[in-house]
C-alpha cells in the first residue's frame, strides 16, 4: 500500500465511523472496498498490517447510530476479512463477527428494514463462506432460516442475492466423491457408506465437521424447496418464480450426489406444478426440467425416469399456449431424444397445419388430442397472433432436426408458411382448406407478418427447398407492391429476397414477368413518401449487387435481376434525399454495384465521373455524418479492389484532406483506415515495414470504429527487390503529396482520443520504415540523406500550428530555406526549422517546411502513444485520490459555513 494510503487510512476510518448522516457519494464506499478486495487477493493480512481496520469495524458493529450505508459497507468488509482463516480467528476472537452479522441486532435498532442492510449482511456472509470455519459459523448461528427467509423479500435486489449466496453454499461446499461413476457410487446404497466415510471425501479440509454442517444446511435448502415450490394462492406466484430460480442455478453446476437429492426432493412438487397449469410458471418450470434432463440423461448411472416422466409431462400440457412455449424451450435447447423432439416438432407445427390446412402433420400425428382445444384457442385473436410467432420463430429449426423426425419434407413447411404470407395479405383462397375461423385473427397483422418473412428468410437455407424459389419471389413481391406494407415489412422482404437469392444462385428460374415486376417495384418504392421504405429499397439494391457477384454471374446483380431498370441511376438520384441515412445507404449501395466495373480495370465512364464528383460534394457539404462517413469507406472500398484508376489516385488527397478536417471523429478515423491502406501500398516490401494490424502498437481501443469489410490489397506492382532503399525517398515524397502524411500529423493532435491514437500509431509504423534511428539501419548512406532531405509543410494555423508547438519549430525564414535546400542539406537544419527553440512559434504565421523524418523523430511519439492508450480518468483513478475525496467531503459537510443543499463535489473513480 502507497505510504499517502498508509497515513491517510486511519484518518478516513474514523470519518466513517463517526459518520450520523448519508455521505455525500455512497458509490465512494463501493470503490473503497473493491480496492480492499484487491489489496486481500493481493496477500497478506490487512487486519495486521492496518489495525485501524479492526477499531473501525468494531466501533461501527456496536454503534446502530451509523449512516446505514456504512454499516453495509462494514458487514460487506468483515466478510471480505473473515475469508482467510487468520482473518476469522482475529474478528471471531474481537466479537466482530457475531455482532456483526446477527440479524436480530440489527431488527431491535431498526435498521433491517433497510435494503441496503440485508445486502451488506447477505454479501458479507458470501465473501466470509470460502472455508469449514465460516460453514460451521454460519450453521452454529442458525443463519439458514433467515437466509431462506430472505429468497422471496420485497427487494429484488436482495432477493436475487439471497439466491445466488444460497446456491454458493451448497456448490462450494459440496463434497467430491473418488469412487463410481462421474463421482456417483455403481450402487445407490454405496452413497450412505460413503458419506460417514471421511476417506472418500478428497479434499482435505473438508472434515467430519464441515461434513454434518453441509448436510444441515442441505436438508433445510431440500425442505424449504419442497414446500415453497406449489403457491397456495395466486399471491405467492413469486415465491415459486423464485425458488425455481434457485433450483435452476442447483441443477446446472451441481454434482450427482446433490443433483440426485435435490431431484428426489422436488420431483413431487414438480409435477404438482406441471398439472396446476400456471401459464406464468412455465418457461421456468421448462427451464427446471431441461435442466435435470440436461445433466441427468448424460450420466448413465442415474436413473433419468422422474425426469422424462416430467418432461413428458411438460409436451402433454393441457393449455395450448403453455404447450407451444414448452416444445419451443425443448426445441431451442437442441436435444436429439428422438420421442420428445418428434413430439415437440409436431406440438409446433400443429397451429400452422390448422390454419393454413397444408397437411403438416400427415395422418397419424401423436398430436390429435390437442386438435381441438388449440383450434379454439386459435379463435381468440391475442393467443392466436402470440402461439403463431411463436411456431414460426421455430421453423427454422424444426427443418434442421433428422429427417426420419420430421413428419414432412421442409418443402412443405415453406409452402405453408407461403400461404401463411397470403392469408396475412387478405388472400385467403390460396388456401382454402385451413380454419376460415383463424384466418380474421392474422389478416393484416404485422406482427404476424414480420414473424413469417423472418421464417422464410431462415427457411432458405433448409435442405430440399430451393424449388419453391418461384414461389417465394411471387410472395415477396406481392408484399413489396403492396401498398398496406408497413416499413419493416418491406424491409423484411428485401431481407427475404436477397437471402433466398444467395442460396439459390441459379436464378434462371425467375421468370421475365418476375423481374419486371421487380424492377416496378424497386422504382416505386425507391420513391416512397417514407424514408424507411427509401432507405431498405437503396440498401436492398447495394445486397442485391453484391449476391450476384458472388453467385458468379457476368452481368451486374442489377442488371441480371431488375433487366432494363438498371440500379445506379436510382442510387444517384437518391444521393440528393433529403434524409441522410437514405444517403449514406445510397453511397455505400453504389460501392457494391460499381465494384464489377473496379474489379474489370474498365475505362473510365462519365457514370464514375460524376459519381465521384457528387460524393466529395458531400463531404465538404453534407451536414450529416452518416454520409461523409459512408463517403471515406466508398473510396476505402475502391482502394482496396486495386483498380489501376486515375480519377481514384486524383480524388484520394481531396478526401484525405476533407475527411482529416471533418468535425465527425468517426469520418477521421475512416481516413485514417484509407491513409494506412496508402502506406500499405507504398511501403509494402521495404525493410522494417509491418502493417499496421501486424505492428505491437496497434493497440485495441475502447472507442475504436470496426470496420463491417474486410479490406485487402494485392501485391504492389513496383519491385521492391534490390535497390529498395533507393527509391524510398520517392515513396516518401509521394506519400507527401498525396497528403498521407499531413492526414495523420493532423489525427495526432486532434482533440477526439481515437484519432489520435490510430494517427500515433501509423506514424511510429512510418518512422521505423523510413527513419531508421542509426546509419547502420540501411546499407547505403546516401539513401538515408536522400530520404531526409524529403519534406512536408506545416500550416500556420491549426493542426500545424499544434505540431509546431510540440516542435517548438520557429517561423522560418523563406528566403534561408531557399539557401539551405540549394546547399544540398535538410529543409531543417539545427539553426533554421529544425530548432528545438526555448521561445515556441508565434500564433498564425505563415506555413513552414519541416523534414518528415525531422518530425518523426521529435514528436515524441511512443510517449504520446502511452498516453494515448491509457483510459481518460487514470490520473484521477487512484486509491489516495479516493481517500483525500473521502476526507474532502467530510471537512465540506462539517465545515459551519456550508449552506444547506450545496453541492459537494466528489471526484471519486
Amino acid at each position: 500500500m502507497d505510504r499517502e494510503c498508509v497515513s491517510l487510512l486511519p484518518r478516513v476510518c474514523e470519518v466513517l465511523g463517526n459518520s450520523g448522516r448519508s455521505l455525500p457519494d455512497d458509490t465512494s464506499l463501493e470503490k473503497l472496498l473493491d480496492w480492499f478486495t484487491g489489496l486481500t487477493e493481493a496477500g497478506g493480512s490487512l487486519l495486521k498490517a492496518y489495525p485501524c481496520l479492526l477499531e473501525f469495524m468494531s466501533s461501527v458493529v456496536h454503534k446502530t447510530s451509523s449512516d446505514p450505508a456504512v454499516i453495509s459497507f462494514t458487514l460487506k468488509l468483515s466478510g471480505l476479512m473473515a475469508a482467510t482463516e487468520d482473518g476469522f480467528k482475529m474478528l471471531q476472537e474481537c466479537s466482530v463477527l457475531d455482532l456483526a452479522f446477527n440479524h436480530q441486532h440489527w431488527h431491535e435498532a431498526g435498521l433491517w428494514e433497510d435494503p441496503c442492510i440485508r445486502i451488506g449482511w447477505i454479501q458479507g456472509l458470501r465473501s466470509m463462506l470460502q472455508h469449514s470455519k465460516a460453514l460451521s459459523f454460519f450453521v452454529q448461528a442458525d443463519f439458514i432460516a433467515p437466509l431462506l427467509r430472505l429468497q422471496t423479500d420485497t427487494s429484488l435486489f436482495v432477493a436475487s442475492a439471497a439466491n445466488q449466496m444460497l446456491a454458493h453454499i451448497l456448490l462450494f461446499f459440496q463434497p467430491v466423491l473418488s469412487a463410481g461413476c462421474n463421482g456417483v457410487g455403481k450402487k445407490h446404497g454405496d452413497d450412505e457408506k460413503t458419506q460417514a466415510s471421511i476417506t472418500d471425501i478428497e479434499r482435505s479440509v473438508v472434515t467430519m465437521k464441515t461434513s454434518q454442517d453441509y448436510t444441515a444446511v442441505v436438508v433445510a435448502t431440500s425442505k424449504y424447496l419442497k414446500e415453497s415450490l406449489v403457491p397456495t394462492e395466486n399471491t405467492r406466484l413469486r415465491r415459486s418464480l423464485q425458488t425455481l430460480k434457485l433450483l435452476g442455478l442447483l441443477l446446472t453446476q451441481a454434482r450427482p450426489r446433490l443433483r440426485d437429492q435435490l431431484l428426489q426432493t422436488v420431483a413431487d412438487p414438480l409435477e404438482e406444478l406441471v398439472t396446476a397449469g400456471y401459464s406464468q410458471l412455465t418457461l421456468p418450470l421448462m427451464d427446471i426440467v431441461l435442466a435435470a434432463y440436461s445433466t441427468s440423461s448424460s450420466d448413465e448411472c442415474v436413473p433419468d425416469r422422474h425426469v422424462t416422466r416430467l418432461l413428458s409431462s411438460m409436451l402433454a400440457m393441457n393449455k395450448p399456449s403453455d404447450l407451444i412455449q414448452a416444445a419451443a424451450a425443448f426445441l431451442r435447447r437442441g436435444h436429439q431424444d428422438t420421442v420428445h423432439t418428434a413430439r415437440a416438432v409436431r406440438i409446433l407445427l400443429l397451429p400452422l397445419d390448422i390454419i393454413t390446412g397444408q397437411a403438416l402433420l400427415g395422418t397419424n400425428t401423436e398430436v390429435e388430442e390437442h386438435q381441438f382445444s388449440v383450434v379454439e384457442q386459435l379463435k381468440s385473436k391475442t393467443p392466436c397472433i402470440s402461439i403463431i410467432c411463436v411456431c414460426l420463430t421455430n421453423t427454422p429449426q424444426i427443418t434442421l432436426v433428422p429427417p426420419d423426425l420430421l413428419p414432412c419434407p421442409p418443402a412443405v413447411i415453406v409452402t405453408a408458411v407461403v400461404s401463411l404470407l397470403r392469408i396475412c395479405s387478405g388472400d385467403s383462397s390460396s388456401s382454402p382448406a385451413g380454419c376460415p375461423e383463424v384466418f380474421r385473427n392474422v389478416i393484416g397483422s404485422g406482427k404476424v407478418q414480420k414473424s413469417a418473412l423472418e421464417a422464410l428468410t431462415g427457411l432458405s437455407s433448409s435442405p430440399g427447398v430451393k424449388d419453391k424459389l418461384i414461389e417465394v419471389f411471387t410472395v415477396l413481391i406481392q408484399y413489396l407492391n403492396n401498398p398496406d406494407s408497413d416499413p419493416t415489412v418491406l424491409h423484411k422482404s428485401y431481407q427475404a429476397l436477397v437471402k433466398w437469392m444467395s442460396v439459390c444462385k441459379d436464378l434462371s428460374s425467375i421468370t421475365d414477368e418476375l423481374r419486371r415486376e421487380l424492377a416496378e417495384v424497386v422504382k416505386k418504392r425507391v420513391c416512397d413518401m417514407r424514408w424507411e421504405v427509401r432507405d431498405s429499397t437503396v440498401e436492398f439494391l447495394g445486397k442485391l449487387a453484391g449476391v450476384v457477384k458472388s453467385a458468379g454471374e457476368v452481368r451486374d446483380g442489377s442488371e441480371a435481376l431488375l433487366g432494363a431498370c438498371r440500379s445506379a441511376p436510382l442510387l444517384r438520384e437518391a444521393l440528393q434525399d433529403p434524409e441522410s441515412y437514405v444517403r449514406a445507404s445510397a453511397i455505400s449501395a453504389l460501392a457494391q454495384t460499381l465494384a464489377h466495373s473496379w474489379q474489370q480495370g474498365a475505362a473510365l465512364t462519365q457514370e464514375q465521373t460524376d459519381v465521384v464528383s457528387r460524393l466529395l460534394e458531400i463531404l465538404s457539404q453534407d451536414t450529416e455524418g452518416f454520409a461523409r462517413r459512408a463517403v471515406v469507406r466508398y473510396f476505402i472500398a475502391w482502394f482496396s479492389s486495386r483498380s489501376p484508376s486515375s480519377l481514384l489516385m486524383n480524388s484520394v488527397s481531396s478526401v484525405l484532406s476533407l475527411g482529416s478536417a471533418d468535425l465527425d471523429w468517426e469520418v477521421k478515423v475512416h481516413t485514417l483506415e484509407l491513409a494506412e491502406l496508402l502506406l500499405d501500398e507504398a511501403l509494402s516490401g521495404h525493410r522494417g515495414y509491418r502493417k499496421g494490424s501486424d505492428s505491437q502498437h496497434a493497440l485495441p481501443h475502447p472507442y475504436a470504429v470496426v470496420s463491417d469489410q474486410t479490406y485487402t490489397l494485392h501485391s504492389h506492382t513496383g519491385s521492391h527487390t534490390g535497390g529498395v532503399e533507393s527509391d524510398l525517398a520517392a515513396v516518401l515524397n509521394n506519400l507527401v503529396e498525396q497528403g498521407v502524411i499531413s492526414a495523420l500529423l493532423s489525427g495526432l493532435v486532434d482533440c477526439d482520443r481515437p484519432v489520435g491514437l490510430k494517427a500515433c500509431q501509423l506514424l511510429i509504423t512510418l518512422r521505423e520504415t523510413v527513419c531508421p534511428m542509426s546509419l547502420e539501419a540501411l546499407d547505403a548512406p546516401a539513401a538515408m540523406v536522400t530520404v531526409a532531405r524529403v519534406s512536408c509543410e506545416l500550416p500556420g494555423c491549426g493542426w500545424g500550428r499544434e505540431i509546431r508547438k510540440i516542435l517548438g519549430v520557429k517561423k522560418c525564414d523563406h528566403t534561408k530555406e531557399a539557401d539551405i535546400a540549394a546547399d544540398g542539406a535538410e529543409a531543417v537544419d539545427s539553426e533554421g526549422c529544425g530548432e528545438m527553440g526555448k521561445d515556441g512559434v508565434r500564433e498564425g504565421g505563415d506555413s513552414v517546411c519541416v523534414g518528415v523524418c525531422e518530425v518523426l523523430r521529435s514528436l515524441g511519439l511512443d510517449a504520446q502513444l502511452d498516453i494515448l492508450t491509457q483510459s481518460s480518468d487514470h490520473v484521477h483513478n487512484s486509491p489516495l485520490s479516493l481517500l483525500q475525496d473521502i476526507l474532502t467531503a467530510s471537512a465540506a459537510h462539517t465545515r459551519p459555513d456550508t449552506q444547506p443543499g450545496q453541492e459537494v463535489i466528489v471526484d471519486c473513480y
